[in-house]
This record gives structure tokens, sequence and C-alpha cells, in this order.
């Protein structure tokens, strides 16, 4: 941006008015409203010059402190017109007002207006951040201006650890920070000592001596006399002006001394500014620092938080604990199961048989992993004196993988040894009980099946009985070969064969593949059945959709309440910081800037939040692990945990911080 600077060489010619005002008006409320009409500005029409010390004075209610509103665009007027260096300011939106009196105006209140929790460095470096200089240029300028004003050993300070006088220096510091072409005072003396008063008009006097253009506000005729034009307002209107008879010719500056540039208005609206990674950070410096005044209320805001994510890692953990666990033993129950026997066709005719052939053409199917032939009848089985009619369950090698069903002791028979007919035998849990009470170890053991012996080389684990079955651990488990060749040698086909699915998913289309290979081996009858366990696979769908659903609602309703508390706590932080908004915006703070800030720390609080919910949600985790509850911890269910949180924190964030970007700045500088 090329900045106009005032030609030091005395002229003849009149100098344009910097600023001109037509008929403004100033008026609240009225019927659109509903409320009463009261007007404050009635038709105010003054020119002031580039280089002028102006004050305008009157008594309180006279309209003084709206017209310097007006001028200082913090304010718009009910009518009329405002020319700034012959440019109508109606036509300007927010983000250029904004732009107008960050580059253009600084000012200096009665109330100094600096921020609490900010220090005499930081709070007159912010009109630069809005402007967009780095933190070292930012960080020069303040210090050499504070130096200049004898605040050099303030400048860690913040406003209550500074005297009235010293407050007031900052804040023409601040105002001075991005030039200062022209200095708005409102009241700049009306809170000092006499003492204090008398060194900020001597400033003020300085810097109309440095060519800066000065606009005083003031009840007092004494500090008013000081300026070098006085206008006098009453009733809203100007009622006597010391220089209205002539225009002033264009003001040298004194010898030797700066000139201040005056800002030629943008093609469009500005878009200067710092880095976005630089406007973040400092909005994070920002919000950190207002987190941290209010602490307590901030930890209570994150307590929340933490809470809802730790809340939902945990349930989310126990509950995949709880669905393995449970589908553990569901898979021993055989979810993805099907059986498959031979039986006459429904058109009549004999029994199918199922070769070898068939149940090797079944196994090549996409959809079936294991396929088990199973002999098996009650059969009288003896050890010394014992005997017992057993089931003798006659089956391949697969049998322990098929049923999800582990061998406690010793081992199982292999595929090597069912092709060598080999008389091996694994106990059930029971049987194990009923023929060795008292030995610990019976393996080698010979037990009689049939009229054959066996030697025992395993024991399975205990299982118990399916629903309306027999109970497993009351049988006893040879290899399939075996047993045809020494106990079923009648058997010419199995009894039935267990079949294992890929997955539970996929059981109905092992079925459907099953049935239409069989038909098509069989010459199209349907001399065989087959069955599933529908009911068991119900089951596991109908438990997995519950605890989803319980886990979803948990977790759905833990970011709720943490996200009502994050904009809980930024409506009460945008009602107590008002006046920083409204400070933030006279130094020329754009809309989305005020936006920033607010989302900013709705964004801080979220993502602290979050992190020490995820570290609180592990630390519970791992004690659970130790008293022995079943828990799974998912790095999905982390991840996904905190983003819905922060997303969570950002979504009702979003209203507080929106309220605050379009907080008037006039009501905003009122404001508590």
């Amino acid at each position: 941006m090329v900045n106009a600077v005032h030609d030091s060489t005395p002229s003849s010619e009149p100098a344009a008015p910097l600023i001109s005002l037509r008929g403004i008006c100033k008026h609240y409320g009225g019927a659109a409203t509903g409320q009463p009409e009261v007007t404050i500005l009635r038709g105010i029409d003054l020119d002031i010059y580039a280089g002028e010390f102006v004050a305008v004075v009157g008594s309180s209610g006279s309209g003084k402190s709206t017209l310097m509103n007006i001028l200082g665009c913090l304010d718009r007027p009910s009518s009329g017109t405002y020319y700034f260096q012959g440019q109508d300011v109606a036509g300007l939106d927010a983000d250029a007002l904004a732009w107008l009196r960050r580059e253009a105006f600084g000012f200096v209140f009665q109330g100094y207006h600096l921020i609490a929790s900010e220090t005499a460095q930081e709070n007159v470096e912010m009109p630069a951040v809005y402007a967009g200089l780095s933190k070292e240029e930012r960080a020069q300028r303040a210090t050499s201006l504070l130096a200049r004003l004898g605040l050099q050993e303030r400048l860690n300070n913040r406003p209550h650890q500074l005297s009235g006088g010293q407050q007031q220096r900052v804040s023409i510091a601040r105002a001075l920070m991005n030039g200062g072409s022209i200095i708005l005072a409102d009241e700049p003396t009306g809170a000092l000592d006499s003492h204090s008063g008398a060194e900020v008009m001597a400033l003020l006097g300085e810097l109309a001596d440095a060519g800066h253009t000065i606009l005083l506000i003031t009840h007092d005729r004494e500090v008013a006399a000081q300026a070098r034009r006085v206008i006098e307002v009453r009733d809203g209107s100007v009622v006597s002006d010391s220089q209205a008879a002539h225009a002033p010719q264009a003001l040298p500056a004194p010898e030797g001394a700066p000139i201040p540039a005056l800002p030629h208005f943008p093609a469009a609206t500005d878009s200067s500014s710092a880095s976005w990674w630089a406007d973040l950070m400092e909005a994070a410096r920002s919000a950190w620092r207002g987190m941290h005044t209010n602490r307590a209320r901030t930890s209570l805001t994150l307590l929340g938080i933490v809470i809802g994510v730790a809340s939902v890692i945990v349930m989310l953990a126990i509950g995949e604990g709880a669905r393995r666990q449970v589908m553990e033993r569901m898979g021993t129950m055989g979810t993805a199961i099907l059986y498959m026997g031979s039986k006459p066709p429904a058109t009549g005719g004999p029994a199918g048989n199922l070769t070898e052939e068939d149940l090797e053409a079944v196994r090549e199917l996409p959809d079936i992993r294991r396929v088990l032939p199973v002999i098996g009848d009650p059969i009288t089985v003896r050890y010394g004196s014992a005997d017992k009619q057993i089931y003798a369950f006659a089956a391949s090698e697969e049998m322990p993988a098929v049923h999800h069903w582990p061998v406690a002791l010793g081992r199982f028979y292999t595929d090597a040894e069912d092709q060598d007919l080999a008389p091996l035998v694994v106990l059930g849990h029971k049987a194990r009980l009923h023929f060795f009470p008292d030995e610990p170890h019976p393996l080698g053991r010979q037990l009689i099946i049939g009229n054959s012996a066996f030697e025992v080389i395993g024991v399975m684990s205990e299982r118990g009985a399916d629903s309306g079955a027999q109970d497993y651990d009351d049988m006893v488990f040879i290899p399939y070969r075996s047993g045809r060749a020494r106990v079923y040698q009648s058997q010419t086909q199995p009894d039935y064969v267990v079949i294992e699915a890929m997955s539970s998913e996929q059981v109905h289309a092992a079925e459907n593949a099953m049935r239409q290979l069989l038909l098509a081996r069989h010459g199209g009858r349907e001399d065989f059945g087959i069955g599933n366990a529908a009911a068991r696979i119900q089951a596991e769908a109908a438990t997995r959709k519950s605890m989803t659903m319980m886990l979803g609602l948990i977790a759905a309703v833990s970011l709720v309440v943490g996200g009502i508390g994050v904009m809980n706590v930024m409506l009460m932080t945008v009602k107590e910081r008002t006046r920083e908004i409204g400070i933030r915006m006279a130094v020329g703070a754009r809309q989305r800037d005020i936006l920033r800030q607010f989302l900013t720390e709705a964004s801080l609080l979220t993502l602290v939040g979050g992190a020490v919910g995820l570290l609180v949600g592990l630390a519970v985790g791992v004690v659970l692990i130790v008293a022995g509850v079943p828990v799974v911890f998912s790095v999905r269910a982390m991840v996904g945990a905190f983003a819905c949180a922060v997303i969570t924190g950002l979504i009702f964030g979003y209203m507080p911080a929106k309220t605050a970007a379009r907080l008037d700045p006039v009501r905003a500088l009122a404001g508590e």
C-alpha cells in the first residue's frame, strides 16, 4: 500500500478538508424498534483539515462523544454524509471501516480501555497485529514508543500495575502504533489528576506540533483552550467554531519534525494481514491468556470435555472387549457352521449318498473354510472294570478348529495319523473324570472302544452342551478313517458333515452355493439336507447391533454434554469480554479477526480437554485391565472420540464467536 505524505511546502491554495461532515444526524429508537426516538446529533456540518488540533467542547449529553464515534468510524450516522479524503464513508463495509480505524485513526479514551490480561507492550502492539506486522517489528516499534513516553521500565506491567497517567500514556502509544495520523482523544484527562492531565495534554500538543491531526473531546473549557481550534456542541448542534470563518491553509510541520502519512483507500476491501499461521498463533496466545485468567471456569469446562472423551474411550474399549468375548464364546457354538446330511428327496425315492468327491467339491467353494465329515454313535467304552455307553465322535483333525475348542491336556491327532488309521483317542472333560478320576495325567492309557484298543493322547477343555444337543464333554474323539476301519465298519458315508463358512456373514451365501453344487452333482435331485445355526447368527447380529447402538448413544450424549459446556463458557466469555471486543474493533480488528479469536479459544479448550480425556481414558482402561475386566482399545475409536470432541466444540463454539464478531463497536466499548 502506498501512503500519501503531506507536502511541507507552504501553499497559498486552500487545503482540501481531511474530514467533511454534511447534515450528520444521529438518533436512537423510533417506530422500527418500538422505543421512543431520541435525537443526539442534529444536522452537523463540519470540516477538519490535516494537521489541525481541534477541541470539541460541550456539556455531558451534548452529543460530542457520539460525534467522535462517528468521526472515528465506530458508529454510523442515521442520516447525512461523512467524507474522508473526499470519499463517502457510507459506502464502506465493516471490513473497510476496520481498515480505516486501523490505518488512519488512533483512539485515546477517558477510561484508557486497555485489555487487563495483556502487558503494556502487548496492548500497544495490538493495532499492528491486525495490520499484519511481524512479531519482531511490532515488538521493536512498541518498545520504542513506550520508551519515548517514559515507560521503558513498564513494558511487562499489566494495566492494574500502572497509575492512571501511565495507563493513558500506554493508550497514546497504542494510538500511534500504526502511525496515528489522526488522534481521537475522548476526555483523555477526565480520569486523571491535574499533574497527569497536564502531562497528557503536553503529549497531545507535541503530537500536534509533529503534524498529527488531533481531535480532542472534552467538557473542560480550560483543556479545550489548549487546542488551536475550538468547536462547541450543544444539544446535538455546533453552536460555535473558532475557525469557521475561513478554511486554513495547508499547515507545514515544524522544522525537522516527522510528518505522519495519511493512508490512501485500498482499491478493494483490505486483505493485508499477517500470514495465516501468524494470525492463528496470535489468536492462540490471546486465547490461552484468557483461559489462564479464568482458570476456575476453564477447569470446569475442561472437566466436562475430559469426562466426555474419557467415557467414550473407556466405554468403547469395554464394549469391544465384551463384544470379542461374546463373539469368542459364540464362535465355539458355531455361528459360522452349517450341517449337511443325506435324506430322501421331497418327490420320493432313496436318500442320497454323500461321497468323498462331493466333499472335495464343497471344499473348493470360495465361501467355505473347512469341511468336517462325522460318524458317531453311542458305543460301549471300557477301561479296566469301568465301562459306559459313550458317543464316539469320529472326525478329522480339523474338529478343534471348526468348533473353536482347544485341547486342555496332551494333543489332538494329526491328518497323517488319520491317514495311517492310528488307534488314538482324545477324551472329553467328563469322559476323562469317569474313566480316570484319580489320574491327573491319563495320557498313554488304553481305552477299549467297541472291540478295539485306542491310546489316550489328549483331553479336551470343558465346553458344555449346546442347547438341545448331546454333551460334548461326555464324548470321546477318534480319527475319522480309523473310526470307520476299527469301530464303524458298516458306515459307507458320514452320518453328517459339519461345514464352516468363512464368516457368519457368509453362511447364507455358502449354503446357496453348496445347494447349487450338489444339485448339479446329484442330477437335480435334492437328496440331501443343509441346515445352519440361524438362531445363533441372529443372536450374534442382535448383540452387535445393540452394543453398537448403546455405545453410539453414550458417545453422542457425552460429546453433546461437552459441547454444551464449551458453548456455555464461550457465551459467558463473550459477555465478560464485551469491552475487550470493542477495544479490538476500535484498533482495527475485522469481524473475521474477532471470529477467529473466539473460535481459536473454543478449539483450544476442546483440544486440551480432548488430549487430557484421551490420557484419562487410557489410564482408566489400564486400571480395568489390571482388575481383570476385558478391555480392548481401538486407535480408531480414540482418534474418533478426540476428533468428535473437537468438532463438537467448534460447532457449539461457533455461535458465541459469531455473536462476538457481530457486536456493535460503540456498544461493545460501553459494555462491562
